[in-house]
């Protein structure tokens, strides 16, 4: 009985060990399309930092001359996808010695989401959902048939404005995330009028109310994490400039169950419309990092440290995630001085 007592406490010694070299491992981390993502940087920044080693941040983009670039330790100019092939990718990969990737633009989550398994195999870990995950999430009319046949709470959604029974519409584009060449409270011939002008045009009922994001950490057992809900009280450019966290738990449960039937892994953001009734709309499901979501992340909703975590085959089952409520962020301008 002691011999098996000993055992035991040799192999849980044994599985310690190995769980703190790993968190011990330095690594290279590319974000892509940086832009003027500062936030976003600095979270991912913080979250390696909480991992022993001495990490690299490599940030991308195709504009040279992107904020962002100042607040990497590395840039790189990186091609359009158009133009990069899969091979040239793992090529940077393999000369900067790459450990993960975390992709930030919509545009181009199909591209990295179709290669992933291939960088798996070269030791890249994508910080990214599955293709078919992700068409689902990009396409708002097959988001709306989705979630109708499941029974979620989603926004109705139609190419045809004239199957729709309200009085007043919203009209965007069909595909992809975010606010370009929005139409919002009109009426039939001006949503009409309005569609004349996008490429794929899909009609919502407008809903007057308030506007919600819920932010959600899926794990690669397929099971979220953690979920924190904010108010958008200042939204410019489909970006939230003024957010606020607050507690909902039918919101959260819904949240949950639709991310994870959609079968999502990393970062999700959805978009939700509450009415004055009180009852909520999904409008839209996002699967990367958010522009505000760092407010969740100051919450609680840790996501790049699990990521990171979970890209270097730690389990996150005795990682706590522990909710604080109660908190606003306000986005504003920032000068950087740099002595040349």
């Amino acid at each position: 009985m002691r011999h098996i007592i000993l055992s035991k406490l040799i192999i849980t010694a044994d599985l310690n060990r190995k769980e703190a070299r790993a968190e011990d491992k330095p690594m290279n981390i590319l974000i892509t399309s940086i832009s003027k993502k500062v936030p976003l940087i600095r979270a991912v920044r913080e979250a390696a930092a909480k991992i022993k080693g001495d990490h690299q941040i490599i940030g991308a983009d195709s504009n040279r001359e992107c904020v962002g670039k100042y607040f990497v330790d590395d840039f790189w100019e990186m091609p359009l996808l158009s133009e990069l092939s899969e091979q040239e990718l793992i090529r940077f990969c393999a000369q900067k010695q790459v450990d993960v990737i975390i992709p930030t633009r919509d545009g181009e989550l199909l591209y990295f989401a179709g290669i992933k398994e291939r960088l798996r195999r070269e030791g890249i870990y994508v910080m990214i959902s599955s293709f078919s995950s992700i068409q689902k999430c990009l396409d708002k009319l097959e988001f709306y048939t989705f979630g109708r046949d499941r029974s979620y709470p989603v926004i109705p959604t139609s190419l045809n404005v004239s199957t729709l029974p309200y009085d007043r519409y919203a009209v965007k584009e069909r595909f992809g995330a975010g606010s370009s060449n929005i139409g919002l409270n009109l009426t039939v011939e001006e949503a009409q009028d309005w569609a004349k002008r996008m490429r794929h045009p899909i009609f919502q009922p407008y809903i007057e109310g308030s506007e919600a994001s819920i932010d959600l950490y899926v794990g690669m057992n397929g099971k979220v994490k953690g979920c924190i809900c904010r108010y958008r009280e200042l939204t410019v450019g489909g970006e939230s400039q003024i957010t606020t966290v607050f507690e909902d738990e039918k919101l959260q449960s819904e949240s949950v169950r639709m991310v994870e039937s959609l079968g999502l892994y990393g970062h999700v953001v959805v978009q939700v419309m509450m009415d004055r009734d009180g009852a909520f709309h999904f409008i839209e499901c996002n699967s990367r990092f958010g522009g505000a979501s760092t407010a969740s992340i100051r919450a609680g909703l840790d996501s790049f440290y699990w990521a990171l975590l979970e890209s270097q085959g730690i389990h996150l089952g005795s990682y706590s995630f522990e909710r604080k409520n109660g908190i606003k962020m306000v986005r504003y301008a920032e000068d950087l001085f740099i002595e040349q």
